[in-house]
């Protein structure tokens, strides 16, 4: 049996139809296939490669770490320089209240942190949520996910879970004296690229202080420059309780965390003792990878840039056959006309050698997310053979 036929047949699929080609490197922007055929990488793994795939760096950070040890014990009990060093650099560059970072091993585990912390704060038990939000697929991060087409096979899932509208006074009307946490992405990514308003973020915030709830900010999918500041939160004057990390965070490991106050992170210490604990989660090889990742981000300042490269791909994506573009800096999503399907799109795309998706709750869109890193003329050259595609549309079977 060939690698295709073992890969169907052994690993575990979670689509009918899996793009299944066979990648056999990474570098910087681009990924190689078994054949030798180079493809420009416009989704960073899902926003993971934000300075690329193998930076030197980061290499270098992983070999050194590897020389010294892997796991040993696990999260909490032996200081390990590589959590601790990059805690301190997150902290450094995020608000005062945000001083103390629980790494775990995804974005998904940390939405479960959060929740757990939140109710253990504030003695309270219900949570907010959005519709069309994505947090994960783990049990509770189900629970808050805003679609029922995604949740309804799980049942039952989280009592106490209550979801608004995005943008919409209904939402802030869900917030009370019984709300333990509001969870909400700082752009709605898997529902298209959906921006808050700023002055809605900020009455999401004064809500949660007048209800004594914790507002938790999901920025997995988006932090790290993304939306062309460090941290999205920053351009609407607004600092959660809690954030939310994961995808850049590890530099292309995996890696994830939630970061709170110390006050608030102690409560997870008593009453019961190891409130939240995790085997791998803040892994030393991952948190070295991050830390270099990070430093990279932060010397080469590549999120002072994202503006400019938005500018670029919202000039040249206009074709008929593109409905709209909504972006919030490189998470960009384009809406194609009902006529076409997306999927088509993306598979003849890929053909030329460009490797796009889609979104969850937005199948008539187009995910682009490239690592930070991607340069004016490649911006061109994809958005170039985009619209030759779209221009070839329909394919023939």
């Amino acid at each position: 049996m060939n690698l295709r036929q073992l890969f169907l047949q052994h690993v575990a699929q979670t689509s009918p139809e899996p793009i299944a080609f066979h990648i056999v490197s990474a570098e910087g922007n681009y990924l190689e296939d078994a054949t030798g055929k180079r493809y420009l990488d416009l989704i960073g793994g899902i926003s993971v490669a934000n300075t690329g795939h193998r930076h030197p760096d980061v290499v270098k950070a992983i070999q050194k770490q590897v020389e010294k040890y892997l796991h040993v014990m696990v999260y909490g009990e032996l200081i390990q320089s590589p959590q601790v060093e990059y805690a301190q650099l997150l902290s450094a560059n995020l608000p005062s209240s945000l001083d103390c970072v629980y790494f775990t091993n995804s974005g998904a585990e940390a939405v479960e942190g959060a929740m757990k912390l939140a109710k253990r704060v504030t003695g309270k038990t219900d949570i907010v949520a959005a519709h069309y939000s994505y947090h994960g697929s783990t049990m509770g991060a189900l629970s808050v996910m805003g679609d029922e087409y995604w949740r309804n096979a799980f049942r039952p899932l989280l009592p106490g879970v209550w979801h608004g509208a995005y943008n919409t006074s209904e939402f802030l009307e869900l917030i009370n004296e019984q709300t333990a946490c509001v969870l909400i992405e700082i752009v709605q990514a898997e529902a298209g690229v959906y921006k808050p308003k700023k002055e809605w973020l900020q009455a999401v915030r004064k809500k949660c202080d007048e209800t004594e709830t914790l507002l938790i900010i999901d920025e997995i999918q988006c932090g790290f420059g993304r939306t062309g500041t460090l941290w999205g939160f920053e351009q609407y004057e607004v600092v959660p309780d809690v954030l939310l990390l994961g995808k850049a965070l590890g530099g292309g490991m995996p890696l994830g965390a939630f970061i709170a106050s110390q006050k608030h992170m102690q409560t997870l210490t008593h009453d019961p003792v190891l409130g939240h604990i995790t085997t791998f989660g803040g892994h030393p090889v991952s948190c070295a990878a991050g830390m270099a990742s990070f430093q990279v981000l932060l010397q080469e300042k590549y999120f002072q840039q994202v503006a400019e490269k938005e500018k670029i791909f919202l000039q040249l994506l206009k074709h008929p056959a593109i409905k709209n573009v909504r972006s919030a800096g490189l998470i960009i999503a384009i809406e194609l006309d009902k006529a076409i399907v997306a999927t088509e799109v993306i598979e003849a795309y890929l053909k030329r050698g460009f490797f796009a998706d889609w979104f969850l709750f937005a199948p008539q869109c187009i995910r682009f997310a490239p690592p930070l890193t991607i340069t004016a003329s490649e911006i061109e050259l994809a958005c170039t053979n985009l619209l030759e595609v779209l221009s070839e549309y329909p394919y023939k079977k």
